[in-house]
């Protein structure tokens, strides 16, 4: 009998999965490496260095708070090394995808004889819309887990690489890589790669997708409050997976272009920036702000043809 290792995408979840009939210790991946700068060893003195400081500056994050909820569960990960079957458990978002393809690269280098498998929510039978692991039923669950992906060396090879490239200091490697070889079994890595791309800021107005994002829905909806927005914001499915306090930042980020959040108003130069007649690009500027291994205002995207531009 083979011992058994679950790898869950957050906490909610490893509650959730704590109460199926499923054998085999679980470890929770705290991590949202879709935001900051990463740095590819994954695990190593220098990741976790780079890690805290972003989380720390940008989400006042304590020492204590990332010792004791990421790092802990980290080392406690590090100490399974009896388990020869891994099964990961991720969802269709970038903030998902982001985070599978670091803990695969990390398996590759220190559990190189594990068996690794996948368990990826998304696509539902009768649905149009995808779905996270969460919104499923128990007995949808244990469907998925009864026909989880066997990753081969190629797979996790694969990952690895393309965590590489997430890691590098330019994504037009990437870019290229969005030709998708059908050969490897990531249903939904192309579609968050290609929204990742779309996180470096646009032409037309110096904002990316999430930004705009949030300046269309403030400008369409009827809001009283912030609160109000956010939610709004939310209630849109998205491939982001994004939760409030990343978009709470996005939107101090863009706090000159309201006039009021009591009710929620943009102020005319908002409007302008929506509909691209300014560029917000110079006032947002941020020479620390990094997407990966990538600067994000180094890069462009041109939204008339999907590419990448480097500045």
């Amino acid at each position: 009998m083979k011992s058994l290792l679950h790898i869950t995408n957050g906490d909610s979840f490893t509650s959730r999965l704590q109460s199926l009939p499923l054998k085999g210790d679980i470890i929770t991946w705290r991590e949202m490496l879709c935001e900051g700068k990463t740095l590819s060893n994954v695990g190593s003195e220098s990741f976790w260095k780079t890690r805290f400081e972003f989380l720390n500056k940008n989400y006042k994050i304590s020492k204590s708070w990332f010792v004791e909820k990421t790092l802990k569960e980290y080392r406690s990960l590090c100490n399974h090394k009896q388990q020869d079957k891994i099964v990961l458990w991720f969802e269709y978002d970038l903030f998902c995808q982001i985070n599978m393809l670091a803990v695969l690269s990390w398996l590759k280098t220190h559990r190189r004889h594990a068996e690794i498998s996948l368990v990826c929510s998304g696509k539902v039978e009768g649905s149009d819309e995808l779905h996270g692991l969460g919104e499923l039923s128990d007995d949808q669950l244990m469907e998925l887990y009864e026909s989880r992906i066997e990753l081969t060396q190629d797979d996790i090879e694969y990952a690895d690489y393309v965590w590489q490239l997430y890691c590098s200091d330019n994504p037009i490697r990437l870019e290229n890589l969005l030709d998708f070889d059908d050969d490897f079994q990531f249903d939904y890595l192309p579609d968050a790669i290609r929204a990742h791309l779309k996180r470096f800021p646009a032409i037309k107005n110096g904002l990316n997708a999430l930004e705009n994002k949030v300046l269309d829905t403030a400008h369409n909806g009827k809001f009283s409050t912030r609160r109000e927005l956010l939610g709004g914001v939310l209630q849109q499915n998205d491939m982001y997976g994004y939760g409030d306090t990343q978009y709470d930042r996005i939107i101090t980020s863009l706090r000159p272009l309201f006039s009021s959040f009591n009710p929620v108003k943009l102020t005319k130069k908002g409007k302008e920036v929506l509909q691209a007649q300014t560029n917000f690009y110079a006032q947002l500027r941020n020479n620390d702000a990094y997407l990966g291994g990538a600067l994000k205002y180094s890069f462009l995207y041109n939204t008339a043809n999907d590419r990448i531009l480097k500045l």
